[in-house]
């Protein structure tokens, strides 16, 4: 695997790395220094439509493959990302910005994400339907065809894995679309995969701005589309993809609730909530946005979570801090707006709220206190290392509080009552919550959201049902028919 250094990528389409049909390129770089990485071809319509032929072209091999034999070379994409991990860790760190321990994690769940449903190929059993002696009734697990795969840029590689390894196992081709400004690691990926045996053509992947997303998200031969970012972008995908009537699964934004009931151990909600909110620089859809807290350990939990706050190292991800910067200039600007409108909403500015006197997109670690559900720094998903801290009187007003945002991603409560925690939780509304704890859950565990957050679920086996369609066969047994 060549380094990143000054290299020039083109696109991974059919086996081959190729040129786009337009001699534009674009450049990722560093957020940490800003400094250019690498140069990638822009794709256009005309090459979307060169993938997407290409994946429909190998469809039919690919589905008619053995279970058995899709799940050996499932496989072996995990194997070959394990004996790249190292690599893959570094391209991974220097183009998002997080910390280096951190995209070695991510490589790690992309290997589990392989290894995982590679388990699950040969077991993607239908069902018969009991309808009497007259009929033989049964369900077929089928493909969808040609999944296209729209990643965001906080978790490049491990999202990517997320939905490539089910849709290969279940018997779909795909064609991948990072953000423009994280491709490194998909292009990296690609050629793993036709390294580990993947055919031609069954995974492709087109890189650039707007024009290659819109272009797949609309084509009349993709069958099934996942995206994973914002609400507004999930927005023109679906759509789009009504226009085709395309199956989509969608994971979106979430504005998180961490429930922190008065018997809370305060040290171990203090460290979950700090590394629900600051882990890769609070760029995640599932972090710990808003800490709902008693008002009897209301002001000693702020205390206490300015503290964590405080002692967060950042630098650049290669150097592996406790957070790196945030990954591109434009988001930068957005989290420094977010920040600069809680001041202007009235909230208490504890701790941070400043950019470092240094080069990079770079935020301190930033608590707000004070704060009111319905101000905007409540409300509305930042993307950042930004907690706001909100008092409760007593369950009921935390529950009520907990849903009244527009997202249900994830939530947390934290009790050392577990009957109370457990009660809490399912009163939250959201696909996944955590008690006592922040990101639970692991690759087997469905994700996925309820309200703005999103359709469909990732992770687990019930992924699975975002490639797979269901057909229905029924046999007449009726020897008296004529």
């Amino acid at each position: 695997m060549a380094t990143t250094e000054n290299q020039r990528y083109r696109l991974f389409i059919d086996g081959e790395t190729v040129d786009a049909s337009s001699a534009d390129r674009l450049t990722t770089t560093d957020p940490a220094t800003e400094e250019p990485i690498a140069r990638f071809a822009a794709a256009t319509a005309d090459d979307v439509d060169r993938a997407v032929g290409a994946a429909r072209g190998a469809l039919s091999d690919w589905r008619s493959e053995t279970p058995v034999e899709r799940g050996r070379i499932v496989h072996r994409v995990a194997d070959e990302i394990r004996d790249r991990a190292e690599e893959l860790a570094r391209i991974e760190s220097r183009d998002q910005g997080k910390p280096l321990s951190q995209a070695r994690s991510d490589v790690d769940d992309a290997i589990r994400y392989f290894e995982y449903y590679a388990g699950a190929a040969d077991k993607l059993e239908g069902k018969s339907v009991p309808r009497g002696r007259a009929n033989l009734d049964l369900t077929v697990r089928k493909p969808y065809g040609v999944s296209g795969q729209i990643i965001p840029w906080n978790f490049p590689l491990s999202i990517t894995a997320r939905g490539v390894a089910p849709a290969l196992v279940a018997g779909n081709t795909a064609v991948v679309k990072p953000a423009p400004t994280t491709p490194l690691s998909a292009l990296h990926f690609a050629e793993i995969c036709r390294d580990a045996g993947v055919p031609d053509g069954v995974v492709n992947v087109v890189t650039g701005g707007v024009e290659p997303g819109a272009a797949l998200s609309s084509h009349e031969d993709v069958d099934q589309l996942t995206f994973t970012g914002s609400v507004s972008t999930g927005e023109a995908v679906m759509k789009s993809a009504a226009e085709t009537i395309t199956d989509v699964t969608l994971e979106l934004g979430g504005k998180n609730p961490a429930v922190v009931l008065p018997d809370a151990n305060l040290d171990e909600a203090v460290s979950e909530i700090g590394t629900g909110i600051f882990t890769n620089g609070g760029q995640i859809c599932s972090a710990a946005d808003r800490a709902l807290v008693h008002e009897s350990i209301y002001d000693e939990f702020v205390d206490r979570i300015v503290d964590e706050a405080k002692s967060y190292a950042l630098g650049p991800g290669t150097a592996d801090p406790d957070m790196g910067p945030l990954n591109h200039a434009e988001h930068f600007e957005t989290v420094m707006e977010y920040i600069e409108l809680g001041v202007e909403e009235g909230a208490t500015l504890e701790t941070g709220g400043k950019a470092p006197d240094r080069d990079g997109h770079f935020v301190s670690p930033t608590v707000f206190s004070e704060v009111e559900n319905a101000m905007r720094i409540a409300q509305e998903e930042i993307f950042g290392p930004v907690l706001a801290v909100i008092p409760f009187e007593d369950r009921e007003e935390a529950t009520t509080l907990a849903n009244d945002v527009d997202f249900g991603l994830t939530g947390g409560v934290f009790s050392r009552d577990v009957a109370q925690a457990l009660s809490v939780a399912r009163e939250i509304d959201a696909g996944s919550v955590y008690v006592n704890e922040w990101f639970g859950g692991s690759i087997e565990t469905p994700f996925g959201g309820t309200k703005r957050s999103g359709i469909g679920r990732e992770k687990g086996l019930e992924a699975l049902d975002s490639y797979l369609q269901t057909q229905n066969i029924s046999v007449s047994l009726d020897e008296d028919r004529p």
